[in-house]
């Protein structure tokens, strides 16, 4: 699989993998902007990268080739750790409650955690796609926390409205309402029209 190439021009889309169970949600938001015009810059904690091979058939290799820029998650003199570098903003698909915890507390211990703390800090759009469930006080309580600094919790909820046949149907649904927050628009979504 050829690395994805891109105009300099491109609007940058930083595209986060933590360690939670759905990694299948990131590599397919990957897989789904690669035909589109945004630069994806991605970083992967090394639990996603134990989580992918539980979960898929892919090798790290093959993601890291879906995005036009990756970092390692010990990169802390990455591009995506400054505010000076321009993106539209972060999606951490999934998002694990340690990496929502660290985002929280700006107490961050590797890249994934910091670029999402300096998107809050520049006041870009960081949507955060947790993974977890059922939710004990504190899990909310750092949810409310996030949402009160301006980041979107949004957890990978199927809809049924739109009648998926597939698993897949719904991965592409739900990550095409999340790219809905950013005004990207991938195609996916299977959208209501009323009665």
């Amino acid at each position: 699989m050829a690395k994805k190439t891109v105009s300099s021009s491109s609007p940058r889309l930083i595209v986060g993998i933590s360690g939670s169970s759905g990694v299948v949600f990131g590599v397919r938001l990957l897989e789904l902007l690669r035909d589109r015009p945004i630069e994806t810059h991605l970083v992967i904690t090394r639990s996603a990268e134990i989580t992918l091979a539980h979960e898929t058939r892919y090798k790290i290799a093959q993601v890291r080739a879906l995005a036009a820029k990756c970092y390692g998650n010990d990169d802390i003199g990455a591009a995506i750790a400054s505010g000076s570098f321009r993106t539209l903003g972060m999606v951490v698909a999934p998002c694990s409650i340690r990496s929502m915890s660290e985002i929280a507390t700006g107490v961050t211990s590797g890249l994934l955690t910091r670029a999402a703390d300096v998107v809050l800090k520049e006041r870009k759009r960081l949507v955060l796609m947790v993974r977890e469930t059922p939710l004990h006080l504190g899990h909310l309580r750092t949810m409310a926390a996030l949402t009160e600094m301006g980041a979107i919790v949004a957890p990978p909820v199927p809809a049924f409205y739109g009648k998926p046949e597939t698993i897949q149907d719904l991965i592409d649904h739900t990550l095409g309402r999340t790219m809905d927050l950013f005004d990207i628009e991938l195609g996916a979504v299977n959208r209501w029209r009323g009665g």
